[in-house]
């Protein structure tokens, strides 16, 4: 469906409830029908579809781990093998690959997924838009961004993620106005600019879509990390929120205040860590249902992810909820001298020094609760010594790690990997392990 194309009818949150159940009822039906996992799942907890009435009856059944998906992974898959057409595999950024089987149908919804998401964000026909993601190795969002502008109509120029310097000679022979990458990514070829001498104000490049880390703060303005790709490339800045295994975008809309829900395509719950309901607008693990999947379906599937879900109406008229950015991972939370914090609190007070080119964080522990937080960074500035970065750190976290500087060529080896499509920042060395 093309823009033009959309209903001038402005859903209301009561509709979106009642669109979400009726869709969630039909999902659990075609789990019980088709899905080994999911049957099993359902006759080990007594669990009938039938008497499925509303969202809190989901409690009745578990939630569903990346554990679970990678020890089972063949179990959940749903259909015939010959009803496979296309196979994706996660990253294993935080842990063993898995893998997805796509369907035909599959690939419709992908398409649609996108196309909805950069639709929100303000995307047309008329743009030019760079991929600054992989379109191989299996992964799955290249390929995503790719269906969905083609649905669109706009016009695509497949960068891949891989080479910056590729990134930016495309950008100036082929002068896309859109860029989608990774922030790290986009703010590493726009200093390639820079060092060259070059006015990135004259490239013509007004929107940025960053993917893979979060480009906003707790109060969904533009963290430092956003304002800074801002600031570089003179272009509005918006972010978005993804993973293999929802098959479906959370993205900003053009006033920039947090991934919107696409209520036909997934439900969210925001959990504590017993596994019940915050209450509306506190932070909690993202845990989500994607819709209309035939292939690989899920259900209360735990992202890992801390989130908050902003329930109230957006500016832009959209009735559906909004996902506030990522403010850490649960199993990546630090207790370092009495202090709470998630890595993410460090690389926002990271990303104020501009003089600093790449980090990544290691955390040590000898006991539980008392992590030692190492961050190593890449800067070339002699004037910035590991102790004033210590010190800005502590001032803005309440927490002073030990500080190491070294090249950013160093950091980038140690990061940047070809396999995954975003980079390493934080290595957890602690002794109970990680997920």
């Amino acid at each position: 469906m093309m823009a033009a194309e959309q209903e001038s009818h402005v859903v209301t949150a009561d509709e979106v409830t009642a669109q979400q159940l009726s869709l969630l009822q039909h999902h659990l039906g075609y789990l019980q029908q088709a899905s080994p996992y999911y049957q099993e799942l359902f006759q080990q907890h007594d669990f009938s579809v039938v008497e499925f009435r509303s969202f809190a009856d989901l409690t009745k059944l578990p939630l569903t781990s990346k554990a679970d998906l990678a020890g089972s992974n063949r179990k959940f898959l749903a259909v015939a093998e010959e009803q496979v057409v296309d196979i994706c595999q996660t990253s294993g950024t935080t842990g063993a690959p898995v893998i997805i089987w796509q369907t035909e149908a599959d690939l419709q919804r992908l398409a649609r997924n996108e196309q909805l998401s950069f639709m929100t964000a303000g995307i047309t026909r008329s743009d030019r838009v760079l991929i600054g993601a992989a379109l191989d190795r299996v992964f799955m969002a290249g390929l995503a961004y790719f269906l969905g502008l083609r649905r669109i109509g706009a016009t695509v120029i497949r960068a891949g993620s891989g080479q910056p310097a590729l990134v930016a000679e495309l950008i100036r022979q082929q002068r896309p106005n859109v860029l989608i990458g990774v922030p790290s990514l986009l703010l590493l070829v726009a200093r390639q600019f820079q060092e060259r001498g070059e006015n990135l104000a004259q490239l013509g490049i007004d929107k940025l879509i960053c993917i893979g880390e979060p480009i906003r703060n707790e109060n969904l303005l533009l963290s430092p990390l956003g304002e800074a790709l801002q600031k570089s490339w003179s272009a509005q800045v918006l972010g978005t929120y993804a993973s293999t295994e929802m098959a479906t975008s959370f993205a900003d809309c053009t006033i920039g205040c947090g991934g919107h829900l696409l209520p036909e395509l997934i439900v969210v719950e925001i959990l504590d860590d017993l596994g019940n309901p915050v209450a509306s607008g506190k932070a909690g693990e993202v845990v989500v249902t994607p819709l209309g999947i035939k292939g690989t379906p899920l259900l209360r599937y735990r992202t890992g992810d801390i989130a908050r879900l902003h329930p109230e109406p957006c500016r832009c008229g959209s009735q559906a909820p909004r996902l506030g950015p990522i403010l850490g991972r649960r199993t990546q939370m630090l207790k370092c001298r009495g202090t709470t914090l998630f890595p993410a609190a460090i690389s926002s007070a990271i990303q104020e020094m501009s003089a600093i080119e790449g980090y990544y964080l290691e955390v040590h522990s000898d006991f539980d609760l008392s992590d030692q937080l190492r961050v190593v960074v890449g800067c070339r500035d002699v004037s910035l010594s590991a102790a004033t970065i210590a010190e800005l750190i502590s001032a803005k976290t309440r927490v002073k790690p030990e500080v190491i500087l070294v090249s950013p060529e160093e950091i980038r080896k140690k990061t940047i990997r070809p396999e995954l499509r975003k980079p390493v920042t934080f290595f957890d060395c602690r002794k109970r392990g990680s997920e």
